[in-house]
């Protein structure tokens, strides 16, 4: 069985991040499609533009913190929304979108299909 790829375009700007991710993480799965199935990989090539341009709402980019740990003792990094999204903001959509698909096998391939413009 061959599946048929739809490209599909998402204008981010003027948009919520978490809005845009999730409609970007819904057709990746293939949920817009009416032969969606949970175990099969149907979804569509998804180019996401003006990333730069979307809104973030409250107090995010202040207050939003991700942490790492260098695995030496006492070396807990810590960084704010906004210094991770001033260097790379693919990568932290990316992340976002990465952590709305199903944590299975497919993850992988559907994340391939994310593209930037």
């Amino acid at each position: 069985m061959t599946v048929q790829r739809d490209n599909i375009i998402l204008d981010a700007s003027g948009m919520s991040l978490g809005r845009v991710a999730s409609e970007a993480a819904r057709y990746l799965q293939g949920k817009h499609k009416p032969t969606w199935a949970p175990n099969l990989d149907q979804g569509a090539y998804v180019a996401v533009k003006n990333l730069l341009q979307a809104r973030f709402t409250g107090n995010k980019l202040k207050r939003k913190l991700y942490y790492r740990h260098t695995n030496y003792v006492g070396n807990m990094k810590v960084a704010t929304l906004s210094t991770l999204w001033r260097k790379n903001p693919q990568s932290i959509f990316a992340n976002m979108v990465s952590k709305m698909l199903p944590k299975n096998k497919l993850r992988k391939e559907m994340l391939k299909r994310l593209r930037f413009e």
